[in-house]
């Protein structure tokens, strides 16, 4: 797209909404590219998404710190080896300083309503706040996870103590000397726990389903690897190559499961290792296929629930009473304070947002059987309109960061390829859509989520995982090295 000197609100060239690792990574690409017509919208007072949003005690990182920065502005200021959410949130702030990217984004401007204008090729794009913006290009980059999903236990609202998720982290309570629910053990339980059960009175953790647990291996970056990283790059492009086959390597299990015998093993010698009482190892030891679910990782959880003053509970929650939970064996858990560690809505991300794209197509009409894209950025029907990390386009292992870089420099790619042929509207050809989302499927189905015998974050209601790219990072990498002009329609 034609480059300008002044940015333009009312017009810009292209719109990107969220300021999180996405949005930032593509605003930089865009002023490489050459272009400075864009507004960045972001409904937060600051820059960081999801490492903004989620400050609850013990957040961190579970992919190495060396490969959780983007690869054109390494950090060479990392203290441990998986980084904690106050340091990544300092990355994404001084990243943001140090390419001037202020000046284009909108703070407080929350992106309500999008709307195609089939006469303008343009979009029209409403704020919470009555602002108006016609783009030609939109681009989503608000992540999967910023939509916390909150259950709908019977009788929540009786409960008299607080209850709050922890990506909405309450600060004000203080959980000294209380007794605490804390419901679930996915990725952010299982950090959160061991923080809070030194100050807590005791704290009783709800379990629907174990989960496969490897060891973190977690330590601090020397001072004397810091220096090293500083004076010479090529030593961290060593540790982040190893950080980023390490990550890539388990991959391939997750379509020939039995290749990932050595990794299971290495799980049950960990919990074995952390749990001596037999009974509570039982509870935690899942019966599905490794990698059926999300892989956690943790050198901590597994101490905490041998201590006295915490308990593991794996009855079903039947419901919430005025001083605690009720389970499906009858009894009646007391607590103070409730924290849902209940991870994220991802079934449809769009299901409640207002995006309407060519002759009145609606995303919900769209994506009535499943959310579906092509390569995970561009759905039929919606012209100019591109996703980062959208519908199959996450990595079973891989930092997201290396599947973000190559988003934005394949959409960075497709803006050009506009420009260069003159045309003001690019949309996907449906038939191109639904035949790679075939393809898609026909190997996913056959993958350790979908067969693998426990229903998880990755599927949605059809049973179909919406969420992950059938191979490794480096496959999507290549998928995704140059648009094809032939899959598009460019008027």
């Amino acid at each position: 797209m034609a480059s300008s000197d002044r940015v333009s609100p009312e017009q810009p060239n292209v719109l990107i909404v969220g300021t999180g690792l996405a949005g930032v990574g593509m605003a930089i690409k865009l002023l490489e590219s050459g272009e400075r017509n864009f507004v960045v919208l972001e409904k937060a007072d600051g820059v960081g998404g999801v490492w903004r949003d989620n400050t609850y005690p013990g957040c961190a990182c579970d992919i190495m710190s060396m490969m959780y920065s983007y690869s054109f502005a390494p950090n060479t200021d990392w203290t441990r080896m998986y980084a904690g959410q106050p340091e990544i949130l300092d990355y994404i702030r001084r990243v943001v300083k140090d390419y001037e990217l202020e000046p284009y984004i909108r703070f407080q401007s929350e992106a309500v309503s999008y709307e195609f204008d089939d006469g303008s090729d343009r979009w029209v794009v409403r704020t919470a706040d009555g602002d108006e913006y016609r783009p030609r290009a939109v681009i989503a980059a608000h992540g999967a996870l910023h939509k916390p999903h909150i259950p709908e236990f019977k009788g929540r609202e009786t409960f008299t103590g607080p209850v709050f998720h922890s990506a909405r982290w309450d600060h004000s309570v203080d959980l000294t000397g209380k007794r605490v629910a804390v419901i679930g053990t996915g990725a952010s339980g299982i950090q959160l726990v061991p923080q809070i059960a030194d100050a807590a009175a005791h704290v009783e953790v709800y379990q629907r389903n174990p989960h496969w647990v490897l060891p973190k291996l977690d330590r601090p970056v020397t001072g004397a690897e810091q220096r090293l990283f500083k004076l010479f790059p090529r030593a961290m492009k060593v540790y982040r190559n190893a950080a980023f086959w390490l990550h890539e390597a388990p991959v391939y299990g997750y379509f020939h499961p039995r290749w990932n015998f050595l990794l299971k093993r290495m799980a049950l010698h960990h919990l074995k290792k952390q749990v001596p009482d037999p009974e509570l190892r039982a509870q935690l030891t899942p019966t599905y296929t490794f990698g059926c679910k999300r892989i956690l990782f943790s050198g901590d959880f597994y101490p905490s629930l041998s201590r006295p003053d915490v308990d593991l509970v794996t009855a079903g929650i039947e419901e919430f009473t005025e001083t605690g939970i009720r389970t499906a064996d009858g009894e009646l858990h007391e607590a103070d304070v409730v924290v849902l560690g209940t991870g994220f809505s991802t079934d449809n991300r769009c299901a409640g947002e207002h995006i309407v794209g060519r002759d009145g197509l609606t995303i919900q009409d769209a994506w009535r059987d499943g959310m579906e894209a092509y390569l995970g950025m561009t759905v039929a029907g919606f012209p100019n309109f591109f996703m980062i990390m959208g519908p199959n386009s996450g990595g079973g292992a891989q930092s997201i960061l290396f599947l973000i870089e190559s988003q934005v420099r394949y959409i960075v790619q497709c803006l050009r390829m506009m420009d260069d042929r003159g045309s003001t509207r690019l949309e996907v050809h449906d038939t191109v859509q639904r035949d790679f989302n075939n393809w898609l499927h026909s190997k996913l189905d056959r993958s350790v989520w979908v067969s693998g015998g426990c229903h998880s974050w990755f599927l949605d209601h059809t049973g179909r995982n919406r969420q992950s790219w059938p191979g490794t990072g480096t496959s999507y990498w290549r998928a995704t090295r140059q648009p094809k002009a032939e899959a598009f329609q460019l008027s």
